[in-house]
């Protein structure tokens, strides 16, 4: 059974950090039918003044943040002595976890475009011991479809399996799809699956419903993801992960189940005694 269009979520002009302009397309008004998705970022900008001054330092806790660059260029360091850079293609997976100390900082480009995602943690592995990866571009796999192209950024595709996360099995696939070409694929119905459009445009499912750039996508129950693009092709970002269903606390960069469970975390930022686990290098 083909997976149907349930609700579109356009993408609103946002400022975030110390001054970087995004589109913020998914957030707490999402929560529940995006479940495991918190959060969706949508970076698209030729002014780097849009986005030098960066994020500087916050705290994480609760959540995984997954940074995706089509192109640009972000560094990055954390509050356990890593650091690092990544560039056109290329992705970093975060564990929050019991808490960490994280700085991206763009930098000027002739095009910077990508997006970063929350994932929720679920409730007995919130506090777990941050962690995280890159995913380089020599290590993403690409398949030539019949008319579309994809990067298994991470998860499972076809009989590859691309990056794993230490916790939900996410999959991100970026997919280009030719001008009025078909596109689809086989789908976990247990997960719950949804793509932002990044360029194009595409009708969806059986029923062919339409949807265009800067929009993400959410997709009801069934086996197949189906799509035949607009006469400019798509470019897309496929996301899919079982979902928790559990409560909800959000505090900023900081995701909880309750509302003790943030104050808590706020307490010990005040205190000092956030970073439950210090530089592991």
């Amino acid at each position: 059974m083909k997976r149907e269009v349930i609700k579109t979520v356009k993408g609103a002009p946002a400022i975030d950090g110390a001054g970087v302009h995004l589109v913020r397309v998914l957030g707490p008004e999402t929560v529940e039918a995006f479940d495991p998705f918190l959060m969706l970022d949508a970076f698209d900008s030729t002014n780097p003044s849009d986005y030098i001054k960066g994020f500087p330092r916050h705290p994480h806790r609760g959540i995984e943040t997954f940074t995706y660059l089509m192109k640009g260029r972000i560094d990055h360091e954390d509050s356990l002595g890593n650091k690092g850079t990544i560039g056109d293609g290329e992705s970093q997976w975060m564990t929050g976890g019991s808490g960490i100390m994280h700085q991206e900082m763009p930098q000027p480009t002739e095009h910077l475009l990508g997006l970063q995602l929350w994932i929720n943690l679920p409730r007995g592995e919130k506090m777990t011991e941050p962690k995280y990866f890159d995913i380089t571009a020599d290590s993403i796999r690409e398949f030539d479809e019949k008319s579309a192209r994809v990067r298994v950024v991470a998860g499972k595709y076809k009989n590859h399996q691309g990056a794993k996360g230490h916790h939900l099995p996410a999959t991100v696939l970026d997919i280009t799809v030719d001008p009025e070409g078909i596109f689809e694929m086989k789908s976990d119905p247990t997960e719950t699956l949804f793509v932002y459009i990044v360029e194009g445009s595409a009708a969806f499912g059986a029923e062919g419903r339409t949807v265009a750039r800067k929009t993400a996508v959410l997709f009801g129950e069934g086996d197949e993801f189906y799509l035949k693009a607009g006469g400019e092709g798509i470019r897309m970002v496929l996301a899919s992960a079982p979902p928790l269903r559990e409560t909800v606390a959000w505090g900023g960069p900081i995701v909880m189940n309750s509302r003790d469970e943030l104050y808590d975390a706020f307490d010990e930022l005040d205190q000092g005694t956030f970073i439950k686990h210090k530089i592991t290098k």
